[in-house]
């Protein structure tokens, strides 16, 4: 069992950085102290206006690139194999997640377009960080609410996502509906009490500085995620209240053709779900530290990619020797001018909040890297997109093969 949580390199947990000293923008970005007053002002409501900012000024994702629209639909988990003693006697761990799949061209435009945060957990963020931007300036996604699935005579090969510490499901967006939109089921979950997450009940759970949550936590989750992955192909859901789901995503599933993908301490926790489950036969660890007790250390035959920024394996030990377990096909990139938050939903969304609050591009390039933004977008819509149709599809992708020309700012490091 972990004895101590995810730790920075500095020694202070994502959360602890977002509270001591720092403020956040919605897209989940410390803010550096001094900036808290200016992004209020900013912010803050004009003269007989109700939020301040025009509803033009909404923050946007970019659109996935792949020939299917997307759909989604959030489930409501429990898992009875594990009891949860901080919900109470006789209680189980309860997650929320999202399914993204492939829509049916012909019907996904008659279906709403999913938010980025339900409206609680983005309050809930908004209020704990101390950040006071209008909630309805977040962004859309490209995903259409319970439109049904694209059906093609195959089944659909999985992805499954571990957001970081003190994060939530949504903060990776952008490659999950980039995954989607090529033919890919990507599930998305919250980490319970270390993730920002609301329940259809309207209950709002909040990373918990009492109950800690380690990487392995985050495996475990995510493999319980697998499990459910095998009720919705064998025809059952999995859904605590029954949620009708959209049409065509029982049997959709492929359980036998699976990959997994994490952030930070989700991709440690993708490198412990990997030496544990062999279901997963790829694992992508978007700068994962790879620090745990104890940390990652079962040699892996299968497929695993590293995308690095300030855990690279030059700077992190712990990164160094998981190196060292890998048996199988490796591959370890990084995009020069690349931060950690670099690779996610703030590569795009920390610049365009910075305009509308007037920060300088000074911040914002301590915030997300000197990388430009729509380059870091393109990077994180093809490497990992390129990496599980080589190794779940079995599909040519030359992108991997060592530097591209169309990607001159990626380094192989091998």
């Amino acid at each position: 069992m972990d004895t101590t949580p995810f730790a920075s390199r500095t020694g202070l947990t994502r959360r602890r950085m977002l509270r001591s000293g720092a403020a956040a923008l919605a897209v989940g970005a410390a803010v550096p102290l001094g900036l808290t007053d200016t992004a209020r002002a900013a912010s803050a409501p004009s003269p007989g206006s109700a939020t301040g900012t025009a509803p033009s000024a909404r923050l946007t994702l970019p659109a996935p690139t792949g020939p299917c629209p997307v759909g989604m639909v959030p489930l409501h988990l429990r898992d009875t194999s594990r009891p949860d003693p901080a919900a109470g006697p006789g209680r189980f761990r309860e997650l929320m997640a999202t399914v993204w799949y492939p829509a049916r061209s012909a019907d996904a435009a008659a279906y709403p377009l999913a938010p980025w945060m339900t409206d609680g957990a983005l309050r809930a963020f908004l209020t704990d960080v101390g950040f006071a931007l209008d909630p309805s300036l977040a962004p859309l996604t490209s995903g259409h609410q319970g439109a049904p699935v694209h059906r093609s005579g195959h089944r659909l090969p999985v992805v499954v996502f571990s957001h970081g510490a003190g994060s939530h499901r949504a903060d990776h967006t952008v490659i999950v509906q980039e995954l989607a939109s090529h033919g890919y089921a990507v599930l998305t979950v919250d980490h319970t009490y270390d993730a920002f997450t609301e329940f259809p009940d309207g209950t709002v759970s909040t990373p918990s500085d009492s109950v800690p949550i380690y990487p392995r936590d985050h495996a475990a989750d995510a493999r319980f995620v697998l499990d459910c992955v095998e009720g919705l192909a064998a025809g059952r859901n999995p859904d605590v209240d029954g949620r009708v789901l959209p049409a065509g995503l029982l049997g959709a599933l492929d359980p036998d053709t699976v990959g997994m993908f994490g952030w930070s301490k989700g991709g440690t926790a993708t490198a412990l779900a990997m030496g544990a489950d062999p279901r997963i036969r790829a694992g992508l660890a978007v700068d994962g530290p790879m620090m745990a007790n104890p940390a990652p250390s079962a040699d892996l035959d299968r497929p695993f990619m590293m995308m690095t920024a300030d855990f690279a394996r030059a700077v992190n030990p712990a990164a160094q020797t998981f190196w060292t377990h890998l048996r199988g096909w490796r591959l370890d990139i990084q995009a020069t001018g690349a931060v950690h938050s670099s690779y996610g939903d703030n590569m795009t969304l920390v610049p365009q909040a910075a305009k509308l609050l007037g920060l300088p591009v000074q911040q914002v390039r301590q915030m997300v890297g000197t990388l430009d933004p729509d380059r870091g977008i393109r990077i994180q819509q093809a490497y990992p997109l390129a990496f599980f149709d080589l190794h779940l599809r079995h599909r040519g992708r030359h992108l991997l093969d060592g530097p591209s020309q169309a990607f001159p700012e990626v380094a192989f490091h091998g």
